[in-house]
């Protein structure tokens, strides 16, 4: 028995953000975006369809913690007339932040609290988002939880949320025309590891593993094509969508094992998400392998019928985008990489992996442990 579930709408296509003014109806909205001049340019876009923000809340920064999250939410508590709905313009740690404004719209305590495990979700506010994503990678248009940094206690927290689920997600390929390479595979990737993760992963179920399947197989094919060739509007839809279909795929699922060992090297050594997420995914890919007959099936389908050459064709693919699978070329010792590998099971994203300790260790100690995924 199985359950697949996703409220948000889907508004797909090149000059999708121009049904904005539709999506909001005339009402008030609430900005969160970036403070840099092509957002202010899209925002202005955005003000001639459907008129001007009732508040504009753009200090978000790249993996936004609490501090910026509280400033954030005072800003939206500030504002003259309480806005009815917040439009979230940027790339995924935008759209998070916005979810968390949703949450603390009186102030961003409450928040922490729950965030902390102090109170329970009754206390958070619910304002609606329309998510206006900018990049191609996090999912966070079409999830209802939203990554918040701890930086003081040096830790990532998940703020998750029925209610956070935004009511429209509109995706418009060419808002990434001009996007550079570096945040195009950063990103991408991260889309990559949801779709993977999404399948070997004890929550699967049919419909997300489909979705996993299409959105692993678009990437591993387009995107080193777009990589190539920045400007190629068909390529930057190929990938658009691929993304937004790991997003629906990992909603239902959530993430696993190398996301759980991403978290402590973006914190510590200021390593990108999307790279953080998917320089291990050969290895864990090897510690998934037989431990279900459904994902080595759904992996077949991606990576033909051998899964170690498959294994292998993943950190080549990585390879040829820039991506070292050394843990060292990312500023990892060999003692830490295994620290952080043996936490990463015991975390809550890592119980959601299907293989077992024993296969993960046996798959880390390979080349002496630093080497664990791979030459």
């Amino acid at each position: 028995m199985w359950t697949y579930a996703n409220p948000v709408t889907v508004h797909f296509g090149r000059g999708a953000v121009d049904a904005v003014a539709g999506v909001l109806a005339g009402r008030r909205y609430a900005l969160v975006t970036y403070d840099e001049p092509l957002f202010r340019d899209l925002a202005a876009r955005i003000a001639q369809r459907a008129g001007p923000p009732a508040a504009i809340i753009d200090s978000i920064a790249p993996n936004p913690d609490y501090p910026l999250l509280d400033a954030a939410c005072g800003r939206f508590a500030a504002a003259e007339e309480t806005p009815a709905v917040i439009l979230a313009l940027g790339g995924g740690s935008v759209i998070d932040a916005a979810k968390v404004i949703a949450a603390g719209a009186k102030g961003f305590a409450p928040v922490q609290r729950y965030l902390e495990g102090r109170i329970d979700g009754s206390a958070l506010s619910a304002v609606p988002v329309v998510a206006v994503p900018t990049t191609a990678g996090t999912g966070s248009e079409v999830t209802s939880w939203a990554t918040v940094w701890d930086r003081e206690s040096g830790r990532k927290r998940s703020l998750a949320h029925p209610s956070l689920y935004p009511v429209d997600a509109i995706v418009d390929p060419d808002l990434m025309l001009g996007m550079p390479a570096g945040l195009t595979i950063s990103t991408a990737l991260d889309a990559l590891s949801h779709s993977l993760e999404s399948i070997w992963n004890i929550n699967a179920n049919p419909v997300s593993t489909n979705h996993a399947i299409f959105a692993a197989r678009e990437l591993l094919e387009f995107l080193p094509r777009l990589v190539a060739d920045l400007d190629d509007q068909a390529l930057r839809t190929r990938v658009a969508r691929a993304a937004l279909f790991a997003g629906l795929a990992f909603s239902n699922t959530k993430t696993t094992l190398a996301h759980s060992i991403s978290y402590p090297i973006t914190l510590r050594h200021g390593v990108p998400h999307g790279l953080a997420c998917s320089f291990s995914l050969p290895m864990v890919m090897r510690s998934a392998i037989g431990m279900s007959a459904e994902c080595d099936a759904a992996l077949q389908q991606v990576f033909g019928d051998d899964l170690q050459a498959g294994a292998r064709q993943l950190e080549q693919f990585l390879v040829r985008l820039g991506v070292s699978v050394n843990p060292a070329a990312h500023g990892i010792g060999g003692d830490e990489w295994q620290s952080i590998v043996l936490e990463a099971i015991d975390g809550e994203r890592g119980r959601n992996f299907i293989g077992n300790q024993e296969q993960v260790l046996n798959c880390l100690l390979a080349n002496g442990g630093q080497r664990a995924v791979g030459k």
